[in-house]
């Protein structure tokens, strides 16, 4: 999958949004499904988080954004990949990292679900991430932040991949 190219105009402003998160997942899988276990769960940089625990804090993210936040439905563990026993920073793997490469492609898909069914401009609920009496996000805000979010973490995984062995660029 190539990174979309911005286009002379853009006629869907949403399925933009959702090719760049499928784009970034893509790539996600590509930079750590050829590690071994040592490599995943080594950390590279001074923070202390692993690529295996990145692919963690991404998949509740998307989860905490989208579930949680916009669609206000109950997560038994929101914030499940830090542990408070951990430095701030650090992400903890909560699963196998295929198993959790499998959940960021259905956290993919079920984002695909909540973006089909609403408009752009719908308010996120409240009473879940979001608290009752306060302006609630919209959906594009909501993807927005999103997206810069997988963008600013597949940067640092770009960087600690070239730290394992040296593998740079995109698929």
């Amino acid at each position: 999958m190539n990174l979309p190219e911005p286009g002379p105009a853009v006629v869907d402003p949403a399925a933009r949004f959702l090719d760049y998160l499928d784009y970034f997942r893509a790539e996600v899988r590509r930079k750590v499904a050829d590690l071994d276990d040592a490599d995943l769960g080594t950390s590279r940089v001074p923070s202390g988080w692993s690529p295996a625990g990145l692919v963690s804090h991404l998949v509740h993210m998307e989860r905490r954004w989208f579930v949680w936040g916009f669609l206000g439905e109950d997560l038994a563990d929101p914030w499940g990949e830090r542990d408070e026993s951990d430095e701030p920073g650090r992400w903890t793997l909560t699963g196998p990292v295929h198993e959790m490469l499998d959940a960021l492609d259905a956290g993919g898909r079920r984002t695909r679900e909540i973006v089909a069914s609403h408009a752009l401009h719908d308010r996120a609920a409240t009473g879940g991430r979001f608290p009752e009496g306060e302006p609630a996000p919209t959906l594009m805000s909501i993807l927005f932040h999103v997206m810069q979010e997988y963008a600013r973490h597949m940067g640092h995984l770009d960087v600690v991949r070239e730290l394992i062995d040296g593998t740079t660029g995109e698929g």
